[in-house]
């Protein structure tokens, strides 16, 4: 009779190990979805801001339509991206289109001297700060669930209910091959 109790008691051990397992898995999916949510805060305000200062460049940089052109196709790209995975590779496109949108900036002292544009730059490089915050922040989110994911012997519970490996927020394969060139300086 004893021996019964204790294949219970080992049996009701290992179940509720599984959902302490099952439910540690569901709050660290969560706590990266809630980071995204924070991410999705500052896109959006990101968003909002672009148009505007297109618009504020557009009477100096005329010339320059395929670069304003670039930017705002990004815009609309990311503004409907669905899916986390799918937001990250189209917010990776447009800060790229940005990249280039601030060099082709650079050739126009008029503009850069508008009162209106260095308003607008500075609300940009802000909002661009705080998504550098977030993005760090849902990283951290993203690589505390993978451990979960990939590690013995939670592994074997995330393999079950399907929990998969998720998506780091990083700069984009472009953007990664700029940081290997370095800056040109001139005097």
């Amino acid at each position: 009779m004893t021996g019964v109790y204790v294949i219970i008691g080992l049996g009701l051990l290992v179940i509720v190990w599984l959902v302490s397992l099952y439910n540690k898995l569901v709050k660290l999916r969560n706590n990266r979805e809630n980071a995204f949510a924070d991410i999705d805060v500052q896109l959006k305000q990101r968003h909002d801001l672009i148009p505007q200062l297109i618009e504020t460049v557009k009477g100096y940089m005329k010339h320059e339509d395929g670069v304003l052109m670039k930017v705002t196709e990004a815009r609309t790209r990311a503004v409907n991206a669905s899916g986390i995975d799918d937001k990250i590779l189209a917010e990776q496109e447009l800060s790229s289109a940005m990249s280039g949108f601030n060099i082709s900036v650079e050739a126009y002292p008029d503009l850069k001297a508008s009162t209106n544009f260095l308003q607008l730059q500075e609300e940009m490089s802000d909002i661009e700060n705080k998504l550098a915050a977030v993005r760090r922040y849902f990283n951290s989110a993203t690589k505390e669930l993978n451990n979960a994911v990939e590690m013995f012997p939670s592994n074997i519970v995330a393999g079950s209910f399907g929990f998969a490996k998720a998506t780091f927020f990083d700069l984009g394969k472009e953007q990664r091959d700029n940081l290997d060139t370095p800056p040109e300086v001139k005097f």
